[in-house]
């Protein structure tokens, strides 16, 4: 298998990508401050819609008052534009805020009142003054400005400009001339503006709207009012104190956010590479785990490290180990080959036959014996990387086995049936072995007895032979193991079923017995 290396290429490090966490987060505050002018506009135009509202319903008063009063002489004023009349005939036709901060221009103040070309006569001053009664009320309530306007311009009721003429101002202008028209003005005020009004261009001013008021297709007069909008700077100025305590607060939680990441983050995983590094130079003994694996991702991640390194270690032993027994169980037979060869080559003729086949005897015998080593370590390396997982049922394997063992008695009692998580060869491969390994120690029959425990399934083999002695118990799993090695035991036998099992999940171990052996085996249900 091809293990690809990582590129070599630029990429930030854990602590700069939380550094950058926490500078996104402190700057929250201040990328508020780019969207303040949306929310500003947002209270202009509610300012606006307000004050549309109040006019629509001061207009309908103010028409009905002037049309019960048309037999007094009241005049009306310019006809009702005929794309409004059209409009008309509509079910719903609103009046809609139009003002934007980013487009319209900020006007100078509102011009002052100026004596009328024609006075307003007595009746329409009359209603004016009604008006003005009603709008005062409403003025204590909404903080809103009020002036009713006749057909000319001319103030009939407001709070001290009764009487002068606003016709000369754009809005009202163009609302004499039967449209709606809106304004916002620099607000004059007679109290200083906070320092931090120097960042908007929304505070000092003044909403204006002129709302033409109909009666007869013709513009009977204009409401026109005025107010302040909310102004959130004017409040975020009064409450500077609690924005500061706010901002202190950020950066407190900023500080904590970064310590909680430094624990349970950046730490943990420097001491994870740290600890990485020190496996891979070899320092197996000098090396310790972190002592703070943060959060349980991490904690996970670390384990999952931790143990494969183990693993790996565990590995490299044991791939010496074996190395080293390999080379001894090897070394003997190719010594007793090549001892023979060489006085087969020198006694030359001197040899008798029976010397002769002697030694091609001995040949012989430790080939077999080379080969019979090279199968069960092809076994081995089997065992410890299978390929294939089955599942199979027992019954068909110890049909195989019970073929290849034809003169030795196996008998299975239980459920056989049973599927385990194991391909049939590899299933083949542990039971033969053990059929080979009571025959080796002189038993005449296998007994299998076959159940299941905890998703896995239980099979108890016993023999009827030599068993095991207490001072070997303990050593028969071992690689090259054996009591037999005259006979041609090779001492892999048990080893060889146990890298199997353990690759498939399962395992085997030995148990107490008066007679004979006695092994449990556990194999995942398939």
């Amino acid at each position: 298998m091809t293990v690809h290396a990582v590129r070599a290429k630029w990429r930030p490090t854990l602590s700069m990508i939380v550094f950058t966490v926490l500078i996104a987060v402190m700057s929250m505050p201040l990328v508020g401050l780019v969207f303040f002018r949306l929310y500003e506009n947002q209270l202009v135009r509610q300012t606006e819609m307000e004050l549309i509202t109040q006019s629509a319903v001061l207009a309908a008063v103010f028409a009905r008052e002037v049309e019960a009063r048309l037999d007094d002489g009241i005049e009306l004023g310019a006809d009702w534009p005929k794309d409004l009349r059209e409009k008309e005939l509509m079910p719903i036709d609103p009046v809609l805020p139009r003002l934007d901060l980013a487009v319209d221009d900020i006007l100078d103040p509102r011009p002052d009142g100026v004596p009328p070309k024609k006075p307003p006569g007595k009746a329409i001053l009359e209603i004016g003054r009604d008006m003005s009664r009603l709008t005062s009320e409403t003025r204590r309530k909404t903080l809103a400005g009020f002036l009713i306007l006749d057909a000319h311009g001319n103030a009939i009721g407001g709070r001290d400009e009764a009487g002068l003429s606003f016709a000369h101002v754009e809005e009202v202008a163009s609302a004499l001339e039967g449209r709606y028209a809106s304004a916002l003005r620099i607000r004059i005020s007679d109290q200083p503006k906070p320092p931090i009004y120097s960042i908007s261009r929304g505070t000092g001013v003044r909403v204006f709207a002129a709302f033409p008021v109909f009666l007869n297709n013709k513009v009977a007069g204009v409401i026109y009012t005025s107010r302040t909008p909310s102004n959130i700077l004017k409040h975020l100025y009064e409450e500077r104190r609690n924005v500061a305590l706010a901002t202190i607060t950020v950066l407190l939680m900023t500080i904590l956010i970064g310590l909680v990441f430094l624990r349970v983050v950046t730490q943990p995983i420097r001491g994870l590479m740290e600890y990485i590094r020190q496996i891979g130079r070899g320092e197996r003994e000098a090396a310790r785990p972190p002592a703070h694996h943060g959060s349980r991702e991490i904690a996970m991640l670390s384990q999952s490290f931790i143990d494969m390194a183990q693993r790996l270690s565990e590995r490299s032993d044991y791939i010496a180990n074996f190395a080293a027994h390999v080379s001894h169980e090897l070394k003997t037979p190719l010594t007793s080959i090549h001892g023979a060869a060489e006085l087969m080559r020198d006694a030359g003729a001197s040899m008798t036959d029976d010397e002769r086949k002697r030694f091609l005897g001995n040949v012989i015998k430790d080939t077999e014996r080379l080969t019979t080593l090279l199968e069960r370590l092809r076994d081995l390396a089997r065992a410890d990387n299978p390929r294939e997982r089955g599942p199979v049922s027992l019954s068909t394997v110890l049909s195989d086995v019970q073929a290849s063992f034809p003169r030795f008695p196996i008998e299975a009692d239980g459920d056989t049936d049973r599927q385990i998580a194991m391909s049939r060869e590899n299933a083949g491969i542990v039971f033969s072995h053990l059929a080979d390994n009571a025959i080796r120690h002189g038993a005449t029959a296998l007994i299998l007895d076959v159940d299941g425990i905890e998703g896995s399934v239980r099979v108890i083999a016993s023999d009827n032979g030599d068993g095991i002695s207490a001072n070997n118990r303990d050593q028969i799993f071992d690689p090259f193991f054996t009591t037999r090695r005259e006979s041609g035991g090779t001492g892999m036998g048990l080893g060889i079923v146990r890298s199997m099992l353990g690759a498939h999940g399962g395992d085997i171990r030995l148990l107490p017995s008066e007679r004979g052996a006695v092994f449990e085996v556990t194999v995942p249900v398939g």
